[in-house]
């Protein structure tokens, strides 16, 4: 497969594939509520990271999940995406990264972002890991 995953598929498969792989990946409970808050004003914006973050770029093979979330969780470390970082810390879990792993990825970020970002980081990790980071 070349280009991008969602080459020759209608938006409405784009939008099952990307909603497949958002619970998979965040959980039922997490999209259930996000469905649920969704109203005139925000439905454009959850359709839109269902097709294109999910259905188009998660849904890629170039890289696994793992591999996607350190990607990711270092780039809302980076970016200062607090909220977004803590909801990925329990993603890159169910996507089968260890505990020290996301630890390791805190670390390799504080080298290259500042140990003020890998100090919130190993806070908010912990915090959400809750006992599974002692």
């Amino acid at each position: 497969m070349t280009g991008s995953a969602g080459s020759g598929l209608s938006d409405e498969e784009r939008y099952d594939r990307g909603m497949s792989v958002r619970r998979e990946v965040l959980s039922d409970a997490h999209v259930d509520r996000a469905i649920a808050g969704t109203n005139s004003f925000t439905a454009d914006f959850q359709d839109f990271i269902t097709r294109t973050a999910w259905g188009d770029i998660w849904s890629r093979p170039g890289l696994d999940r793992r591999s996607r979330s350190v990607a990711v969780l270092t780039a809302m470390l980076a970016l200062g995406h607090h909220d977004e970082f803590k909801m990925h810390v329990a993603a890159a879990r169910r996507n089968g990264l260890t505990v020290d792993e996301i630890k390791e990825v805190i670390l390799q970020a504080g080298l290259y972002c500042g140990v003020p970002v890998a100090n919130e980081g190993i806070r908010m990790a912990a915090e959400v890991l809750g006992e599974e980071a002692e």
